[in-house]
């Protein structure tokens, strides 16, 4: 498919409509095939009522095959449109027994209705969907919400309502015009923000909501200026020499950002900081702490007369007067916390996540002997592309037949998130940090790991749920900002000498601690002098922040970037609270009746085996049986948990005339015995499934990889 070139392409008449318009709002993309010599508006094909796309995304013309096409094109030429009285209307009304064809342009001009989901339906100016409001109660003209233009608040063809906001009207075009620039994850009411409902009655009534990003997210760099730091000195006597813009990094002249607004600074020096770490705020946001009720009802002690205070006090130095626009790193944290505001649930955003999967598969050979290795060759290959649909193939690489069996995506992506969190690049026992290990960097692990999780995360497969809570803040407000605690040190002789550091009770002991471990601080840059028992504080922090931050700088940064594969990290950042609860936390236990309401009947079964699975899974809740939950999950799915976005397809049951039970980990579906006894049913659901897994583990020896 060649792109439209400037010229006699462009003169090039749509093989439907027969117009050589290029109105991507109004007609869609235009597009020329020159190897078949073929140009239509994409609008065109996609209501043409005679033809289906039969290809994938890449094949003919949009998917729609070039001889699909040709025929389309023949058939219409028979038809006559009732609009323009020309031959050549592919579009047809799908109202029972109304016989009217017509162009898609014609059909617009006479204010026809095209759907743009399910079939693609068109409607004619009679038969056309309206917006029924039973009484109108608006006497005066409102505006429209997107152009601000007054219109009567009368549904008509170019006057729509939104159907979350009664008040809310809007003008067609301004409709459309949005729909296209904001695609599908971002557009929504612009009163109440809603999308599901809005949506859903937009299609209704012919507004186009393209498959795609917003415009505004797809250009290049276009919140660059958002990740600019603030650099300024604004106390009122900036002492450096070398001017308020001055910073040098690791210096009493570095500059240190208001912690509440980020858009004021200083130089140490210039306020009597002593460290970068101390906490300072500019006078403005010190005048809002101080007045707030919270503050009032928590201080013990009146505030002292600032006229009182000398220049070098580091609270109450006055500022030089701010700028009236905010920096853009002030900026991009205000976004960061409106976004927190937005309290959504975390398998709605992960589905839109999923939008980006295209329908195009590709196939992964892996070996579950070696998952990991087998599982970075596949995601490595230069063909491979992390939005096109997963399909797994088992293989076993002692099978001299080269046999390759169908299997289960999401048992793949369970089973490499379970190496994942076993692996040497993540150090602890339960909530797990970063850890540095040279030849994993070497070999670009630490981005391979990021970019495998955010690919499970839209593909479907389980949430890591190990992450420690520092790590987490790391992704969402930057190691800057993250404060790590003792937990988060998994070396015993470091986390000893902090603990010694911090139970020091004297200078002296403080000293011995220090030249003790002389040559450990000189390496990590946290030797400092000790004058008063208060430093150990300050030392203890230096220790911790370098073990579990400023060491694992590296593997951070490569972490970071692969985890903004498909832009999962973004939406991390956007939506903090959602993702802190799958990456931080382990799923809910399952239960009975978590289990029974998550697998659905599949067809008619037998009504006393159904009988017997309640109280199966009631008697593994209660300890009766020798299998757990777990094990009935990983049976018939693979999974060990529910994913965040739920499985797909959904998990279903039947009852077949067997003896044992047959879980099919591809379809999701559990195939239950018909036995006489619920005693003989339990028998055989526990030998089954407990010997099953015993044998898959003992074939998939666990390999222990980088």
């Amino acid at each position: 498919m060649n792109e439209n070139k400037p010229g006699a392409s462009q003169n090039l008449a749509c093989v439907f409509c027969r117009k050589n318009d290029d109105c991507p709002n109004k007609y869609g993309e235009k597009k020329t095939n020159e190897k078949w010599n073929l140009t239509v508006h994409y609008y065109c094909l996609l209501m043409s009522s005679g033809i289906w796309q039969r290809g994938k995304e890449e094949e003919g013309v949009y998917g729609f095959l070039v001889e699909d096409i040709r025929k389309e094109v023949n058939r219409a030429s028979k038809l006559k449109c009732c609009i323009c009285k020309k031959t050549g209307a592919s579009i047809g009304c799908v109202a029972p027994r109304c016989k009217r064809s017509y162009h898609f342009p014609c059909g617009l001009q006479r204010e026809c209705i095209f759907q743009f989901t399910g079939n693609f339906a068109s409607f004619c100016w009679n038969h056309r969907p309206v917006q029924i409001i039973t009484s109108n109660n608006y006497r005066d003209s409102l505006p429209c919400t997107i152009c601000l233009e007054y219109i009567e608040p009368i549904p008509t063809y170019s006057i729509l309502r939104s159907p979350c906001c009664k008040n809310a009207w809007f003008h067609r075009d301004c409709l459309q015009v949005q729909a296209i620039n904001a695609g599908v994850f971002f557009f929504r009411c612009t009163i109440c923000n809603n999308s599901d409902i809005f949506q859903k009655e937009m299609l209704r009534m012919g507004i186009h909501i393209p498959e795609k990003d917003a415009s505004w997210e797809l250009e290049e760099n276009a919140y660059q200026e958002l990740l600019q730091h603030y650099e300024h000195c604004d106390v009122r006597r900036c002492r450096c020499k070398e001017g308020r813009d001055y910073n040098a990094p690791d210096s009493k002249w570095e500059i240190k950002r208001c912690q509440c607004c980020g858009s004021s600074g200083t130089h140490l020096a210039c306020s009597s900081l002593r460290s970068w770490e101390q906490n300072w705020e500019c006078l403005e946001c010190r005048g809002i702490l101080y007045n707030s009720e919270d503050f009032q009802k928590a201080k013990k002690h009146t505030l002292p007369n600032t006229n009182n205070v000398g220049i070098t006090d580091c609270l109450l130095e006055e500022s030089s007067p701010k700028l009236p626009r905010q920096s853009p790193g002030a900026q991009h944290k205000d976004l960061l916390r409106q976004g927190s505001k937005f309290r959504r649930d975390i398998s709605t955003i992960i589905m839109e996540l999923g939008f980006q999967i295209k329908k195009k598969a590709k196939r992964l050979w892996i070996n579950k002997a070696n998952i990991w290795n087998s599982a970075l060759d596949g995601f490595r290959n230069q063909n491979f592309n992390p939005s096109y649909t997963i399909e797994v193939a088992y293989v076993n690489e002692n099978d001299n037949f080269g046999r390759e069996h169908p299997g289960s995506k999401q048992e793949f992506l369970s089973l490499l998130m379970q190496h994942l969190e076993n692996s040497p690049i993540f150090e602890g026992s339960l909530s797990k940090n970063l850890s540095l290990n040279s030849q994993a960097l070497k070999e670009n692990l630490y981005y391979e790991a990021g970019k495998i999780l955010a690919i499970s995360l839209v593909h479907g497969g389980p949430s890591p749920g190990f992450f420690s809570k520092t790590l987490f803040n790391c992704l969402v407000y930057g190691p800057e900002n993250t404060q790590p605690i003792l937990d988060d040190v998994s070396d015993f002789d470091v986390a000893q000498m902090i603990i010694r550091v911090n139970t020091a009770t004297t200078v002296a002991d403080l000293n011995s601690i220090v030249n003790e471990c002389y040559n450990y601080l000189e390496l990590i840059g946290c030797l400092r002098l000790i004058t008063s028992i208060s430093d150990k504080y300050m030392l203890a922090k230096d220790i911790l922040v370098y073990h579990v931050i400023k060491r694992v700088q590296a593997p951070f940064e490569s972490f970071k970037q692969g985890l903004k594969t498909l832009g999962v990290l973004e939406k991390i950042q956007t939506y903090p609270e959602a993702f802190y609860s799958i990456f931080c936390h382990k799923p809910e236990n399952l239960s009975a009746e978590i289990l029974s309401d998550l697998f659905t009947v599949r067809t008619l079964s037998n009504v006393q085996s159904l009988g017997f699975w309640n109280s199966y899974l009631q008697a593994v809740e209660d300890g009766k049986s020798a299998v757990t939950m777990e094990d009935i999950l990983i049976f018939a799915t693979g999974c060990n948990s529910i994913p965040p976005a739920g499985f797909k397809p959904t998990p279903s049951i039947e009852c077949l005339h067997m003896d044992f039970p047959v879980g099919n980990k591809c379809n999701n579906c559990l195939a239950l015995p018909i036995t006489n006894t619920y005693q003989e049913f339990q028998e055989n659901m526990d030998f089954a499934i407990k010997n099953t897994l015993r044998l898959e583990k003992e074939e998939s020896t666990h390999y222990i990889g980088h």
